[in-house]
């Protein structure tokens, strides 16, 4: 059994910032590559970004690269998204997702288990 559940999300202006957190149960999260979807109103999901079994391996779509930073605490059982320089492209429903292996895949079919996801708004 496996559950994600997202939360941090929230209404923003422009140029401001929000953490996403996502906590998850079940049997060795830490073995197992974590990613960052979004998907807005009328698009099809958008991979954002992910991070291999430890964090030390980390990708990102180019449209936020430099703004945005994935990590994980496998202590906790927790990923983050910091997101920074907020633009209001950047609105959508956020989710998390825990991959099918250890290292990094930004194939949203390569993610097995999914949150329910947080809603980031940022207005002009």
């Amino acid at each position: 059994q496996v559950q994600l559940v997202e939360s941090g999300g929230g209404l923003v202006q422009a140029g401001g910032s929000l953490r996403l957190s996502c906590a998850a149960s079940g049997r060795s999260f830490s073995i197992y590559a974590m990613g960052w979807f979004r998907q807005a109103p009328g698009k099809e999901r958008e991979f954002v970004a992910a991070l291999n079994w430890n964090g030390e391996t980390t990708s990102y779509v180019y449209s936020v690269k430099g703004r945005f930073t994935i990590s994980r605490d496998n202590r906790k059982n927790t990923v983050y998204l910091q997101m920074n320089s907020l633009k209001p492209e950047d609105t959508a429903v956020y989710y998390c997702a825990r991959a099918l292996s250890a290292g990094v895949e930004n194939r949203h079919e390569r993610y097995g288990y999914w949150g329910q996801g947080t809603q980031v708004t940022v207005s002009a």
